[in-house]
């Protein structure tokens, strides 16, 4: 099997491409274990509830028109949509597309850095519906 290093991840949030200002990114994928334990169990049962996710993507800030702060600012308090892959080329079997759709944006951090060092701001996305993609 082979090992992937990131190094042209795709990261797109409201339709805008920022993966030129990101340099990190997690994805969680994770589906809500609700217990259905019945009496006469001897452990307890589980099924598969609501999917629970969240994205996480640290961007380098830029006030420039159409890149981060242009397009996150308007999304603080609202949902929108995350589109993330592990490369930039086409979707693939081996470079498959993750789209979260009505990922809630709760906070937004306009300006985060000491003296001397790069603006940045990460961004945390929760909720929303996943869904994975290996067609173009």
């Amino acid at each position: 099997m082979a090992q992937i290093v990131l190094t042209n991840a795709y990261i797109s949030v409201n339709s805008v491409i920022l993966s030129d200002r990101a340099n990190s990114v997690t994805l969680n994928y994770e589906i809500d274990s609700v217990e259905s334990t019945t009496f006469g169990s001897s452990g307890h049962v589980f099924v598969g509830g609501l999917q629970n996710n969240s994205c996480e993507v640290a961007f380098m800030q830029d006030f420039a028109a159409a890149n981060v702060e242009a397009t996150v600012y308007p999304l603080v308090g609202t949902t929108t949509t995350v589109i993330v892959k592990p490369n930039g080329a086409t979707t693939s079997s081996t470079n498959p597309s993750y789209t979260l759709t009505g990922t809630f944006l709760a906070a937004h951090t306009p300006v985060a850095a000491s003296v001397g060092e790069l603006a940045m701001t990460t961004l945390s996305f929760t909720g929303g519906t996943l869904v994975k993609s290996t067609t173009p």
